[in-house]
């Protein structure tokens, strides 16, 4: 059988399967065997509570911006040293002022933001004024940013209280959080494992309690691969739906951009609403009206048609159990009203990876070339961004037109898929988290990787597409809570709400959000 077909031993395809009930039926008594192992548990403490019920709760005065901040720090005491997630911590004497001085605002009945005296911690690669940048490189330590970026200006306007920021490898490259400043951030359901990246720090201080709600960015899915291994939430919006300045080069950046992470749908469309809009800074930002993601996000799903994408044919290598898991996990899209089908893009698959590589080398060339360039910098680049560099400054100009006209042919195939599905559906990764102390996956179903990114390949098609793309639980893989694992929810361009919605009634059909780590 070649490392590239993956049809079962007598020789029904993963296709024909999933259009079988019995296929069906199969899948979802291997997904609730796995989660059976699963403690689901009612809110119980402070920070139990998702940003939609701590906002209220400190609206309604049931609990201050003191007690918020004093649960949270406490926990964050508790389980940082072991997991990671939170780095650049802040004073906390002068975080429990910040507190009581929200709620003194309170309590005068000022205007208040969405956040009002909510604790968060920005991603370490987004830009913040007063906490060190630094992206994970030791280059950039000291390095303090003349100005924040739009997404932390507008969660500082919103009343959020910093506690310091997220963990990220080095520039985001790669999607295992570990640099050589900070560490490796550490699985929120075992810590002997990858917590994804390169949002890991995001992503586990979400599932273990220390933010209620967290910010974080996707290149390669970087907001979907750690929730997904995290039993969380991340939303890679609309190109443009969350404006990404300031920047060096504002227009030919499209693949990588900022957006919401959360427990829940609800929380994570929250965040949006505070992240979305129009900013002059950022000229290919979209001109929409945030609050629309504020609202109850419930919608009849009935008659929705969801396009199972899964290993795209057969092209993608899995490890045994992910596809299982995700099959599983279809039938709550069913349970919601929708129909579910084996569905395949119309286009190469191998050209669209030579299609990423190019735009990737090209972009990170841009932005780390001066670094490269000086030999003292370069040898403190991690390989990984040296290999980067190096492809970027090898390309041509047609080298780079050729892959942005392979972009725009997929984006017109991926747009066609809409046509006969609302939404398409495939896994976050290919493989379950791997351990935390290996650099990055050589090898998945024997299949040799030959970079350290292309194990991530199935994130591909909802970077290149731009289109929105909402990471959920997809449950836990044969060996339990030490194997979570996500299903990315890819919808039309420009149909956010829409992909929140349908993302909502699939989180009520299946329950995952109740689930949380030991």
């Amino acid at each position: 059988m070649s490392s590239r077909d993956h049809s079962n031993e007598d020789g029904v395809t993963r296709r024909h399967f999933l259009n079988t009930s019995a296929g069906l039926a199969t899948a979802t008594t291997v997904g609730l065997k796995a989660g059976r192992v699963l403690a689901q548990s009612a809110p119980g403490e402070v920070t139990d509570l998702g940003v939609v019920d701590l906002v209220a709760a400190i609206r309604g005065k049931e609990l201050s911006c003191r007690e918020v901040m004093e649960a949270y720090l406490s926990r964050i005491d508790r389980v940082n040293p072991i997991y990671n997630a939170i780095i650049t911590r802040q004073d906390p004497d002068a975080l429990m002022a910040a507190a009581d001085q929200a709620d003194r605002s309170l309590a005068a009945g000022d205007e208040l933001g969405a956040l009002h005296g909510v604790p968060q911690a920005p991603k370490d690669l987004t830009a913040t004024s007063d906490m060190p940048t630094t992206q994970g490189s030791p280059i950039l330590k000291d390095n303090l940013p003349a100005a924040d970026s739009v997404l932390v200006e507008r969660t500082r306007r919103a009343g959020a209280i910093f506690v310091g920021k997220t963990n990220t490898p080095e520039f985001g490259l790669g999607s295992h959080t570990y640099n050589t400043l900070f560490g490796v951030t550490r699985n929120a359901w075992d810590p002997a494992l990858s917590a994804g990246g390169s949002s890991g720090g995001a992503a586990v201080a979400l599932a273990q309690r220390m933010l209620p709600v967290a910010d974080g960015s996707d290149m390669m899915g970087s907001l979907r691969n750690p929730a997904g291994w995290n039993n969380v939430v991340g939303f890679r919006a609309t190109q443009g739906t969350v404006p990404y300045a300031p920047s060096g080069e504002l227009f030919m950046q499209q693949l990588g951009y900022e957006g919401p992470m959360g427990r829940t749908v609800a929380d994570t469309a929250y965040l949006l609403s505070v992240q979305a809009g129009y900013d002059a800074r950022a000229p290919l930002s979209r001109d929409l009206d945030p609050l629309q993601f504020r609202g109850d996000l419930s919608a009849d799903m009935s008659g929705k048609r969801i396009g199972y994408l899964g290993d795209l044919g057969g092209y993608l290598p899995m490890e045994p159990g992910v596809l299982d898991v995700c099959e599983a996990a279809l039938t709550y899209f069913e349970s919601a009203g929708c129909t579910v089908e084996a569905a395949t893009i119309d286009f190469d698959m191998a050209t669209l990876w030579q299609t990423w590589l190019t735009l990737r080398g090209f972009l990170v060339a841009g932005n780390a070339g001066a670094l490269y360039a000086n030999e003292d910098t370069r040898a403190q680049l991690k390989p990984e961004a040296v290999w980067e560099v190096e492809n970027g400054l090898k390309l041509s100009g047609a080298d780079i037109y050729r892959a942005s006209a392979n972009r725009s042919a997929f984006y017109l195939a991926m747009n066609a898929m809409f046509e006969d599905y609302d939404y398409l559906v495939l896994p976050t990764a290919q493989i379950f988290p791997f351990d935390a102390e290996m650099d990055w996956p050589k090898q998945i179903a024997g299949t040799e990787m030959d970079s350290y990114h292309r194990w991530m390949e199935v994130v591909i098609p909802g970077t290149l597409s731009g289109m929105p793309v909402l990471a959920v639980p997809a449950g836990f893989g044969p060996q339990g809570d030490s194997q979570p694992m996500g299903l990315q929810i890819i919808g039309p361009r420009l149909a956010d709400l829409s992909v929140l919605q349908i993302g909502h009634a699939y989180e009520q059909a299946s329950g995952y959000a109740a689930n949380r780590p030991g």
